[in-house]
């Protein structure tokens, strides 16, 4: 079944635009390096932007917009486990295999963290390394340490 009004956007956010796109059904894709390519504005878009919005500026704590998750079993039970993680809050890689079932599976929870298509309404940036390290986030750790940052209230993580 083909999308129904696809949209493409590309929101400011403090740490870069950040591109967003996907249909009615919910958000396919989103990251800061956006392509080129044609903007396409929806009523589903305004929506999603409005949202994006509100979470750079410290106002919007959970997202109510869906989001179209496409990837094998394991990957979307892991990006489904990360939407789980309250605002604020953090885990480490081996907390989430764990949480799935077996705790000797956090490299595969790291390899889905890495195909997230869809990082921040699915917050991977709130997966650590079990030492605490800053690792793996497709925007870049800077931006990881912001996005803590923005949702720990504190100026500065580290």
């Amino acid at each position: 079944m083909p999308p129904v009004n696809p949209f493409r956007i590309v929101v400011e956010s403090p740490v870069g635009p950040f591109a967003v796109a996907g249909s009615d059904r919910g958000i396919s894709s989103a990251g800061f390096d956006p392509e080129n390519g044609p903007l396409v504005s929806t009523p589903f878009s305004a929506r999603v932007q409005s949202e994006l919005e509100a979470y750079f500026a410290g106002n919007l704590k959970q997202f109510s917009v869906p989001v179209d998750l496409r990837g094998t079993e394991f990957q979307r039970k892991v990006w489904h486990y990360l939407m789980e993680i309250p605002y604020g809050a953090t885990r480490h890689y081996g907390e989430a295999a764990n949480s799935l079932g077996d705790k000797n599976l956090a490299r595969a929870v790291g390899a889905a963290c890495g195909q997230n298509p869809v990082p921040i309404f699915v917050p991977c940036h709130r997966i650590f390394g079990k030492d605490g390290n800053l690792v793996g986030f497709l925007g870049g750790i800077e931006r990881k340490r912001f996005l803590l940052a923005l949702e720990s209230n504190q100026s500065s993580l580290f």
